[in-house]
């Protein structure tokens, strides 16, 4: 015949307390250093990301290797009124290239930017309003990024926002988990 062992009240506590404290330390490892979930927010990604999409983030990637034209990457910003978000752009000028828009044209060291296939409105400067903005050289870690809906979006020709340092990239949006018929990985070229 077994025995029944029964274990004390104290010792059970303590098996949860335990439990529990692992699933917080795990859950802490992976929110700061693998992935994040994040919402987007408004209609600066149209009609890539869309105001309500939930996505996955990779904080992971970026540690490895180098951030790369065209991938969508999500970066806090202190907002006017003091809060902080998350901006999700997309990295279009790359560190030590020349950027310039000219007639609503992204130019990357004097080259127009091949149809990178967002973007597709007449994309007017921000601050004057006009189709152009002067040429800025980026430094050797920064990065410029501008939204899909190019005249509906915060982004590097916004000086409250400005050129990007790679210590500033969050990630890169990897996943959209929501809508659940959207779901699936973000297609980033």
């Amino acid at each position: 015949m077994a025995k029944n062992k029964k274990t004390s009240p104290a010792r059970e506590l303590l098996g949860w307390i335990v439990y529990i404290g692992i699933i917080v330390v795990l859950t802490w490892f992976i929110i700061t250093f693998i992935g994040m979930r994040t919402r987007v927010v408004g209609s600066s990604m149209e009609t890539t990301l869309s105001d309500g999409d939930n996505l996955i983030v990779d904080k992971l990637s970026y540690r490895f290797k180098d951030p790369e034209r065209f991938d969508i990457v999500v970066f806090p910003h202190v907002e006017d009124s003091g809060e902080k978000t998350h901006y999700i752009k997309r990295i279009i000028g790359l560190p030590g290239e020349t950027v310039q828009i000219i007639n609503g044209q992204v130019y990357i060291n004097g080259q127009v930017l091949d149809s990178d296939g967002y973007g597709l409105e007449a994309m007017r400067d921000l601050v004057s309003g006009e189709l152009g903005f002067t040429p800025l050289t980026l430094g050797e870690d920064e990065y410029f990024v501008l939204g899909d809906n190019r005249n509906n979006s915060s982004d590097s020709r916004n000086p409250k926002v400005g050129v990007l340092t790679r210590k500033e990239l969050t990630g890169k949006a990897l996943i959209r988990i929501y809508p659940f018929n959207k779901f699936g990985v973000i297609k980033h070229e």
